[in-house]
């Protein structure tokens, strides 16, 4: 083969895997789950739950304007936004307060704060922004959520880094002690079958265990930004608190009654490319349990 003809190959393949790389770290993928709730009431059967997490500074179109289309097509009833709006290693506080702000002007939205916002020195700022934009920020809180006269517990956590200090090691530990307390001034024990139908907010997916010993309802997270490379046959190569091969990085799992929807996120994190993993906007319809015959 001539040398021109390698060199024109090389920069065909080159040219490839640019254009690849960009579709995979600019094509949003939106995918869709149903829940089947047992507690939840028959007014709010097939809520949509619009579910947005690390976005991490990341622009998919203008402004974000081709994330906010995508949510704007789901036509939620309410957006959930895990953490990491803002990444602290580049710290851009606009692109992630535009974008909450834009999607509570489509349906209500509730924010919980991850450890990149913990680092950084100007959260009261971002959260202050966020609520003066109509978005509901849960630091380690409970509200109702209300449709058609059925009602649901929306819970928000904040990230454990927000501890000082935080000690390695520590995170379940300071995960249970404050979903405890938020439960308690609820006046919610998960645990009784009288209880009411619960929503919990948490960057943190890894600690399925702890929201199921609660037995909260159903639970949305972030954090793990899909394993960031997903190698085919194998899946996730490596998840921020989980290490190499991680379990819980994308998808539905199910631990007792507890059913944990985690999100690949939509940005990059400390590698600044996403590898077979596309930015991925959640969309979550929960629903009754079939009145049996």
């Amino acid at each position: 083969m001539r040398t021109r003809d390698v060199l024109a190959l090389g920069a065909a393949g080159v040219t490839a895997a640019a254009a690849w790389a960009a579709w995979s770290n600019g094509a949003i993928q939106t995918t869709s789950y149903e829940l089947v709730v047992d507690r939840l009431p028959r007014a709010l059967d097939g809520l949509r739950i619009a579910h947005i997490s690390d976005l991490h500074n990341a622009e998919l179109g203008r402004g974000n304007g081709r994330l906010i289309k995508r949510i704007c097509r789901a036509r939620p009833d309410l957006i959930v936004v895990t953490g990491d709006l803002i990444d602290s290693r580049r710290t851009r506080i606009d692109a992630g307060v535009h974008l909450a702000a834009r999607a509570a002007r489509e349906a209500p939205t509730y924010y919980v704060p991850g450890n990149h916002e913990a680092r950084l020195q100007e959260y009261p700022q971002i959260a202050s922004s966020l609520e003066r934009a109509g978005v509901v920020v849960l630091e380690n809180g409970a509200v109702p959520f209300e449709r058609d006269g059925g009602q649901l517990i929306l819970l928000g956590l904040m990230d454990p880094a927000f501890q000082r200090p935080y000690p390695r090691g520590a995170t379940p530990r300071i995960i249970d002690e404050q979903l405890a307390r938020v439960l308690a001034t609820a006046g919610i024990d998960c645990r009784d079958a009288t209880a009411p139908c619960t929503v919990l907010l948490t960057h943190r997916p890894e600690l399925l265990d702890v929201y199921a010993a609660h037995g909260v309802d159903v639970a949305f997270a972030g954090h793990a930004h899909g394993g960031q490379v997903r190698l085919p046959g194998v899946g996730a190569l490596f998840a921020p608190s989980q290490g190499f091969f991680p379990a819980i990085t994308a998808g539905v799992h199910t631990s007792g009654r507890t059913q944990l929807v985690v999100s690949r996120g939509l940005g990059p994190s400390v590698v600044p490319l996403r590898v077979n993993n596309r930015p991925e906007l959640v969309v979550a319809t929960l629903r009754c349990r079939p009145a049996a015959v």
